[in-house]
């Protein structure tokens, strides 16, 4: 398994900055999160995170920000990704596999339309 180098992690600081601004109507229309805690990571966070890069890449997509975060909390379901559209509920993915990543890419994150087989659901885990 593919370890991400320096160079990648700093491009996600980078883009993880900017999250504000697509809240505020900036420049990203899509927000993917993949879930990087330990459990994640053990489970293959990694190569999911490697695929959304080289999807994003491939397809010379700049108006999406991809980033991570720490463990979700469902160390079962792990890997896992959320993705947010501008206006639209989060939608959380789990038990991703490189495969069902880039479906979800193509689907979601490039055609708008979120993938039900793969989610667990949608919506924020906000209270308030």
């Amino acid at each position: 398994m593919p370890k991400l180098s320096l160079a990648d992690l700093e491009k996600i600081r980078e883009k993880a900055r900017a999250t504000a601004i697509m809240r505020e109507g900036g420049p990203y229309r899509v927000k993917v999160t993949v879930h990087m805690g330990t459990c994640g990571i053990a489970a293959g966070a990694r190569e999911i995170m490697d695929t959304f890069m080289k999807s994003l890449e491939e397809k010379n997509i700049e108006d999406v920000l991809l980033t991570t975060s720490g463990c979700a909390g469902m160390c079962s379901h792990e890997p896992m990704a959320t993705v947010e559209s501008a206006g639209k509920s989060p939608v959380k993915y789990i038990d991703l596999t490189p495969e069902k990543a880039r479906t979800l890419f193509e689907k979601h994150v490039v055609g708008g339309e979120p993938v039900q087989e793969y989610a667990l659901g949608s919506g924020s885990e906000r209270t308030i």
